[in-house]
């Protein structure tokens, strides 16, 4: 067992949990999604009061022509009532704010158009200046940070702007209260502008930080899972081990002799399997196509999806089960040692059957390796290949030079 089955385990038990909006909505920005939440619901209502400040202003007397008072203020009143309802609601915040930002730097581009001809009061202000703030809001709500400082910026020169264009011969009237006007403007759209970016950043803080901190646990409940399995798998191995050398020395006829003998290769079959995480299923017989196709899973498992050849010939053998996992896993360990330590170069692996006999051969054309020189506790070959085969009645062979390494497997039938 690795330290990753646990980790595939979790995952798995995760995929149970029901994927409903609000589980996932959280999912890696617990706190950024409450956080904005809240933000949608505060803006939702300061836009609501300033809002409704600034239609019952529009619904008195006007500074836009008769023609244009109307159109101007469905353009800019209906986008922000469905952004003050999607605040609520809590969907398509980001796009109904952006339309609404949008529509109020149109509608001050047009003002000095709309109001020509009229008169301006340079002690009262038209009914679009009680929106200046919420426009700086609504950027806040959809768009980036950038664009979020030029929006606070851009709507309160742009208001100054077009009302000295529409005062024209009375502009030296109009500055300073004007001045006033878009310093205050400035001032409140950058409040609202930092308190948004704060409290975004502290929920980010959180959610990294918290991520960081599962991320922790998970791999530490991943170790103490690896280290429990691997407790058992020792107390299991030194049982079946144990109970085969027991049986061993007790066994006195024929019939005990091939008793210890099942016991023993079943405990060398354990062993082989234990890295694998390989469960027994059913004996029933494979043939040849079928282990080619296992082998094949296998090495796209382990990172290489190679297409496995396969030729069946006469009196070509059905292979139980067990016989069938065990050649299948040991021709996998096989393909996984030539991608380590060979990188997978001339990697091939021909399956054949025939004359009551299946045989695998792994092929790479790598450095090769001296066996011998291989230490006793690297089982990947003693164990996973040579242990697996012989468990099952097979014979494994490694020829290992610098022309590459070929690793042949074989079992006749009647061997198991």
């Amino acid at each position: 067992m690795t330290a990753e089955a646990p980790v595939s385990l979790l995952d798995s038990a995760w995929g149970q949990i029901p994927r409903s909006r609000e589980a996932t909505a959280g999912i890696g920005s617990f706190t950024r999604t409450r956080v904005e939440r809240i933000i949608s619901i505060v803006a939702g209502f300061g836009s609501l009061v300033l809002g409704a400040q600034a239609f019952l202003t529009a619904l008195g007397p006007s500074e836009e022509q008769e023609g244009w008072h109307f159109p101007l203020m469905v353009f800019v009143f209906a986008p922000l009532a469905v952004m003050i309802l999607a605040c609520f609601v809590g969907r398509g915040v980001r796009v109904c704010a952006g339309v609404f930002a949008f529509a109020y730097v149109l509608a001050l581009i047009a003002w000095p158009v709309a109001s020509a001809g009229s008169t301006p009061d340079p002690g009262g202000q038209p009914w679009i200046w009680y929106l200046v703030n919420i426009a700086t809001l609504a950027a806040v709500l959809a768009f980036p940070l950038p664009v979020q400082v030029a929006w606070t910026i851009l709507c309160p020169l742009l208001f100054g702007l077009v009302r000295l264009i529409q005062a024209s011969d009375q502009a030296g009237v109009f500055l300073p209260p004007l001045g006033l006007d878009v310093s205050f403007a400035l001032i409140l759209g950058g409040v609202i502008l930092t308190l948004g970016w704060m409290f975004r950043s502290v929920a980010a803080n959180v959610d990294e930080t918290r991520a960081r901190a599962v991320a922790s646990y998970a791999t530490a409940a991943a170790a103490d899972a690896a280290e429990q399995e691997r407790v058992a798998v020792a107390a299991l191995m030194h049982d079946s081990v144990l109970a085969a050398l027991i049986a061993a020395e007790r066994a006195d006829t024929p019939r005990a002799q091939q008793l210890a003998s099942a016991m023993a290769r079943e405990a060398l079959t354990r062993l082989a399997n234990t890295e694998q995480d390989a469960h027994e299923g059913p004996d029933e017989p494979r043939d040849v196509g079928a282990i080619a196709d296992d082998i094949a899973l296998g090495a796209r498992e382990v990172g290489d999806p190679i297409e496995v050849a396969s030729t069946v010939g006469p009196d070509s053998p059905a292979v139980p089960g067990r016989v069938a996992r065990a050649l299948t896993l040991a021709a996998t360990q096989a393909i996984a040692n030539a991608l380590q330590h060979a990188g997978g170069v001339g990697l091939a692996v021909i399956v054949t059957g025939g004359d009551g006999r299946i045989a695998i051969e792994v092929r790479d054309h790598g450095e090769g390796f001296d066996l011998q020189d291989v230490p006793d506790d690297r089982l990947g070959i003693r164990a996973s290949i040579f242990a697996r085969v012989a468990a099952v009645g097979g014979t494994a062979t490694i020829d290992s030079g610098r022309h590459g390494t070929t690793v042949r497997l074989e079992w006749r039938q009647g061997a198991a």
